[in-house]
């Protein structure tokens, strides 16, 4: 577990443009359930994946289309939310940085963070931006 100190200033990147942190299994499934749109960003302190994963996300949300709904898990913080998030990405194996976009409780997009690694935050936006022009 990494210490809050540490992961605060990276969960509140998503917080403060209205994420919802998930802290539970209960809490992914609620927020799975959902109709809608929902995009789950699984946050991480890896700096080479996660330092652009954020902003990709934020920038994605300047688009006319966006999700319904916006949560979050941090991998390493909090295993239970994020281990259920997981689960529900199946068939992708589990990664971190990663975001999923789910549609009535459906997965229907999914970036893994080799889609992430390596790529500018106006990349990550793009992708999310398309899926959000076919999805919400």
């Amino acid at each position: 577990m990494y210490p809050q100190e540490l992961v605060k200033p990276m969960q509140e990147e998503l917080t403060s443009i209205g994420f919802q942190e998930l802290k539970s299994k209960s809490d992914v499934s609620n927020a799975l359930a959902k109709s809608g749109t929902t995009l789950v960003v699984v946050n991480s302190v890896c700096g080479c994946a996660a330092a652009n994963a954020r902003p990709g996300a934020k920038q994605s949300l300047e688009h006319s289309k966006k999700p319904n709904h916006l949560v979050t898990v941090f991998a390493g913080v909090d295993k239970e939310a994020t281990d259920e998030a997981r689960a529900q990405m199946v068939p992708f194996p589990p990664s971190s940085p990663s975001m999923a976009l789910f549609k009535d409780g459906e997965l229907v997009h999914m970036l893994e963070r080799h889609h992430i690694e390596g790529r500018p935050a106006e990349m990550i936006a793009d992708n999310l931006k398309s899926a959000y022009d076919e999805h919400c």
